[in-house]
């Protein structure tokens, strides 16, 4: 198949996991094509079967306040579905992709060609910037036009059915997905040198940085283990927040154990020299940060929101508790770190389930959708 793929390229789950699929269907053989103003952070150069097409945008007085993007980006859609001969465009964030490819269909219709469009619901363009008014009517319509709407949790999927009715259209749950190959269990322990001090538990978080991620609880959280025993703190990442997390760093006097790597290709690499992954976000559609640590045999101490808890078993792979309970995610993260026999049987569990999520399970459930769509 030739497939089409837009996404936003930048540092997160929903641009991650559309990269990592394209990626994977390459290798499955099927020609991939990404389009956005910018390569995703994912796609280290050469892929056999992969092709980047960047969306240029067009400089004038009368832009100033807003250059239109999102008609550019359909216009590179329908030039490359033409040029390519694309079977279908799987767009992934319903805003604005599955609106441009919606244009993009129309533009290729009156050239008597039918583009099938496919759309990946991440969690916020329907949870949050979606349900905004100034986008509401357009979400929804773009939802609806689409040929198969997916969505990466059970509780996107409701959520969507909630805030959307989504007339006509059925959701279909497909989970995001680990490549097995960059996020494994450690074969040692020679990493953790390079992070802390020997006899430091080692405590992580990888995200954006926005404020849906409280990172300034991770660093509360941190506060309140490092109290009880020698421990680092590696962030990783980069946003909005991180000044926040700065002066929350300095306030509790914890400079010295506290370290931000900014943005990380090697995420995995990371995870496997760690003790503890912490995730209190207030809300998460999926939680793949979460997954790709449990499939490093990291534990999670996460939130019990959204669909964290199709993700991680709490008592099994981790523990979930309510946002913003900073004390009771301390607990858990101290009962975790000072129990050896309990530590070892989370890390063991949580490498199992994040199998559960293998890219070789979860990949064919998405060809399978696309030769369902294209008949």
């Amino acid at each position: 198949m030739r497939i089409g793929i837009t996404c936003y390229p930048t540092y997160g789950g929903s641009g991650a996991v559309a990269t990592e699929l394209g990626l994977e269907l390459a290798r499955r053989g099927h020609e991939v094509h990404f389009i956005s103003y910018a390569s995703p952070f994912r796609l280290r150069g050469y892929v056999e079967r992969v092709t980047f097409h960047e969306v240029t945008q067009t400089e004038y007085p009368l832009f100033e306040q807003s250059s239109p993007y999102a008609l550019a980006l359909a216009v590179k859609q329908h030039e490359v579905a033409m040029r390519e001969n694309l079977d279908l465009m799987h767009v992934h964030y319903a805003i604005p992709h599955a609106a441009t490819a919606w244009l993009a269909k129309q533009m290729l219709l009156a050239e008597q060609r039918d583009l099938k469009i496919v759309t990946t619901l991440h969690g916020t363009d329907i949870t949050l910037v979606g349900q905004d008014p100034s986008y509401f009517t357009l979400t929804k319509f773009s939802i609806e036009r689409s040929d198969r709407v997916t969505a990466v949790s059970e509780f996107l999927r409701t959520e969507t059915y909630r805030a959307f009715g989504c007339a006509g259209c059925d959701v279909i749950v497909i989970p995001n997905f680990i490549s097995t190959a960059e996020y494994h269990p450690p074969s040692d322990g020679t990493c953790r040198s390079s992070l802390a001090p020997s006899d430091h538990k080692v405590l992580v978080h990888v995200s954006n940085f926005r404020p849906v991620k409280r990172l300034t609880d991770v660093v509360r959280i941190f506060h309140g283990v490092r109290r009880e025993m020698p421990a680092t703190l590696v962030l990783v990442g980069d946003g909005p927040d991180r000044d926040a997390a700065e002066q929350e760093v300095d306030r509790l006097k914890l400079r010295r154990d506290v370290r931000f790597l900014g943005k990380v290709d090697n995420v995995g690499d990371i995870l496997r020299c760690s003790d503890l992954f912490l995730l209190p976000s207030q809300t998460e559609s999926f939680g793949l940060a979460a997954l790709e640590a449990m499939a490093c045999a990291v534990p999670v101490v996460a939130s019990a929101v959204g669909g964290l808890p199709e993700v991680v078993v709490d008592g099994e792979t981790g523990f979930l508790t309510p946002s913003g309970d900073v004390a009771a995610m301390t607990a858990r993260a101290l009962a975790v770190l000072s129990d050896t026999a309990l530590h070892t049987r989370l890390r063991a569990a949580a490498s199992r389930r994040a199998l559960v999520f293998a890219a070789e399970r979860i990949v064919p459930r998405y060809e399978q959708l696309y030769e369902d769509v294209l008949g």
